[in-house]
């Protein structure tokens, strides 16, 4: 009977499960109205009505205690059986809209995890890209630096095909000239072409050019890169340069700088110690660059009469340092500059950090005058003391520091201006530079404080050696003096003398006239 029952309970549960999941088609199926799917649970319970009733009839046979436990059962199992179809719906309902929401989130998640998989896969190229891109710079960086450290243990004048041209008579040094007489033609128009061949030619004058290492060009004008022609006086160890021009196909490449170099080191071995030259408005500018200047100290006896002045011509000089490598040039000034800043490091005290002032910082200025407060307040800061400063520095950054500067600048500036108009005087000639004591033997025996307008302006230049116009124009007539005492009264040193104390009374009138 346990059995039986067992059976039927579980016969019944399934027949009420199909029912369940097929109710939509039941009712659909149905010629009255379509009902809810409620209607599910009340099909369940009519066929759970029947499966008590039969138990029922069974219990009755079997006897009547029996009969009233099953039918207690029974309706238990009833109760259980109306109950569970509803639950087993609301679970079902429940894990079909559980299921519908997993179908939905499947369909959506291919796109997402597509467009998931764009993102990485974007931001892996952009990583590689920048990766590359890193790589690139790093090699770039590491041959830029290795071809600079290249560039700086090799010369650049080691590369360099030039040569010392003279007029020889050889045909090499033939073709050489005549290459170099079209240059010169060509880049100086102004220059007569009769007076370029005659100093080319000149077997006085040496030219030195650069050449181009073309083999097309070999033996014909366009060889020649650049070139200067100057002529050598060994006796006096100075030259005057001629002619210097650089092709116009090769200008503004440093062939200009290259050529003076090579120029110079030439020079230097051949015991030239200046070159002098007569430079035009549009090259005073080169001169300047290559370490020429227009203050001539080389005394005016070694040029004097061996060469000629030049209408329009600036004269400028240049020294030759007899030690000094020309052609190497950037290494030397590159361990110059190392050597310096070794010594400078050595005696530095910057790498001393001291510590903040504190808030409530207050020095002590007993005893300080009002004017130097703020250089005393500058010198208790700590580290200042340290560092090299002095009150009298400090002083000179303040207001009343840079009045004094004023008041010098402008002094300076009014003597100047009184020297270079001195100098302007045709009667000012004799006075210009110093006196060459190895043509005058006994100059310094008759004159024991030697002045001339030369030394006076680096004086003035210098800024501090003149305080005040009287010391200006004290030196001005010591200068006179001592050409009047070593002279005679009938020359013309004297002459200019006079004229010159005549024009100094009329500038310096409320001086000279106390």
């Amino acid at each position: 009977m346990e059995k039986s029952e067992e059976n039927t309970k579980k016969r019944k549960l399934d027949e009420a499960a199909e029912d369940a999941d097929n109710g939509d088609a039941t009712t659909s199926e149905a010629p009255m109205k379509k009902q809810p799917r409620a209607d599910t649970g009340d099909v369940a319970r009519e066929k759970g009505g029947k499966g008590a009733a039969n138990a029922r009839k069974a219990s009755t046979e079997a006897g009547k205690e029996e009969a009233d436990n099953d039918s207690s059962s029974g309706s238990e199992v009833q109760e259980e059986q109306e109950a569970k179809p509803e639950g087993e719906d609301a679970t079902k309902s429940t894990t079909a809209d559980t299921a519908a929401a997993k179908d939905e989130s499947v369909k959506e998640d291919p796109s997402s995890s597509e467009n998931k998989a764009d993102e990485i896969a974007k931001e892996d190229k952009m990583d590689v890209d920048n990766q590359v891109t890193y790589n690139k710079k790093a090699e770039r960086k590491k041959a830029i630096s290795k071809q600079s450290k290249k560039e700086e243990t090799e010369n650049p004048y080691d590369k360099l095909r030039w040569i010392v041209v003279k007029p020889d008579g050889r045909p090499e040094s033939l073709i050489k000239l005549v290459a170099l007489k079209s240059l010169f033609s060509k880049q100086l128009p102004k220059m007569p072409r009769a007076y370029i061949a005659r100093l080319v030619f000149d077997r006085r004058h040496t030219a030195i050019a650069i050449l181009n290492d073309d083999p097309a060009v070999k033996d014909t004008d366009d060889e020649v890169i650049g070139s200067i022609c100057y002529r050598a006086f060994p006796e006096m160890r100075f030259a005057e340069i001629a002619f210097c021009a650089v092709n116009a196909a090769h200008q503004v490449k440093g062939y200009g700088t290259k050529l003076m170099n090579l120029l110079k080191q030439e020079g230097a071995r051949t015991g030239i110690e200046y070159f002098i030259t007569y430079a035009d408005n549009y090259a005073i500018g080169y001169f300047k660059k290559q370490g020429f200047s227009k203050t001539i100290s080389m005394p005016k006896g070694r040029y004097q009469g061996l060469i000629k002045d030049y209408d329009g011509g600036t004269m400028m000089e240049c020294y030759v340092h007899p030690s000094i490598d020309f052609t190497n040039l950037p290494a030397m000034l590159k361990a110059q500059r190392k050597f310096i800043l070794d010594r400078v490091r050595l005696k530095a005290k910057s790498t001393n950090v001291y510590d903040p002032l504190p808030q409530n910082f207050k020095p002590n200025l007993e005893g300080v005058s009002r004017a130097n407060e703020a250089a005393a307040r500058a010198m208790a800061i700590p580290g200042i003391l340290e560092a090299g400063w002095t009150m009298a520095d400090l002083l000179a950054a303040t207001g009343q520091g840079k009045d004094v500067d004023r008041a010098k600048t402008a002094l300076k500036s009014e003597l100047l201006s009184i020297v270079r108009k001195v100098e302007e005087q045709q009667f000012s000639w004799p006075f210009r530079e110093p006196v060459d004591t190895s043509e005058v033997k006994d100059y310094l025996e008759v004159i024991k404080e030697p002045i001339d307008l030369s030394t006076i302006e680096k004086r003035t230049r210098m800024g501090d050696h003149y305080k005040s116009k009287q010391m200006l124009y004290a030196d001005l007539m010591l200068m006179v003096n001592n050409c009047k005492l070593y002279n005679e009264p009938s020359s013309t040193y004297v002459n200019c003398a006079n004229s010159l104390e005549k024009y100094l009374g009329n500038v310096f009138r409320d001086i000279s006239s106390r």
